[in-house]
């Protein structure tokens, strides 16, 4: 198998501060894996028509980089739901469909996979409760979320004490939809209007997923931010669907966005 680079994720200050070294997170590049090909790098989409064993071996360096082994690595089979699951010391390794998890359980990596939609991290060190939720424009609209932040509240958490941060997603410069789209979203809430601007293309709109993401984030009462990267012009850091559909490629890679509560 080849080798290549241990991954070297991005990180957020602002959770980094805010943890205080009890919350380990990052956001993994396509740095520092095996795939070839279309899927060069650390492409960890199960769902993809990569190599299975190389999709298996950057998922064991993700959780390597944590000091864990792979199977205390959690991901869902996303499904673009509101559905957020609990992960607790008896994680079997199962992927039931949802868009979310919450865990208190130190030693567990929670993971969600994007490749243009939103991946958010989400963390409450006072209370030792983290999350992680992929939003793409249809989990941002129906709540994801919002009931992420609701599920860290069963655990424990204090929404106010919650730290979320937006990572490596698509920007509105690179986000044309159609007039139906923007309908979808004025229909339900006339203020999302903001969020669209005129393209290039008559009757379509550029839309801004990262801003509507952190303004529901900030509106849900927690403290956000967004890493402000996006993954459609980076084609060497990150993996792109809609870059991937616009160059009539077959198939294209996930990267993945995780954090962890650190065991004691």
């Amino acid at each position: 198998m080849q080798d290549a680079a241990s991954p070297a994720p991005i990180e957020s200050a602002l959770l980094n501060d805010a943890a205080g070294g009890t919350i380990r997170h990052g956001y993994f590049t396509r740095a520092g894996g095996v795939s070839e090909g279309l899927y060069r790098g650390l492409n960890v989409g199960l769902g993809s028509h990569d190599e299975r064993d190389k999709v298996l071996e950057n998922r064991r360096r993700v959780a390597a980089w944590f000091d864990l082994p792979v199977e205390r690595l959690a991901t869902v089979h996303q499904v673009h739901s509101p559905d957020v699951v609990t992960i607790d010391a008896d994680y079997d390794g199962a992927r039931p469909e949802a868009d979310a998890m919450v865990t208190r359980t130190p030693g567990i990596v929670l993971g969600v996979l994007a490749a243009d939609c939103g991946p958010i991290l989400f963390a409450d060190p006072d209370n030792r409760v983290v999350g992680a939720a992929h939003a793409g424009w249809k989990g941002a609209l129906t709540g994801v979320l919002e009931n992420t932040i609701a599920a860290m509240e069963a655990l424990g958490a204090d929404r106010g004490r919650i730290i979320a941060c937006l990572g490596p997603s698509i920007s509105q410069a690179s986000y044309e939809v159609g007039p139906e789209f923007v309908e979808r979203f004025v229909a339900g809430n006339p203020e999302d209007a903001r969020f669209f601007v005129p393209s290039a293309t008559y009757g379509h709109a550029m839309f801004d997923l990262p801003a509507l993401t952190v303004d529901r984030l900030t509106k849900a009462g927690v403290r956000a931010e967004s890493l402000g990267l996006c993954t459609y012009p980076d084609s060497e850091r990150f993996f792109s669907y809609r870059r991937t559909t616009h160059r009539k490629e077959p198939d294209y890679g996930r990267q993945i966005s995780a954090i962890s509560i650190r065991e004691t």
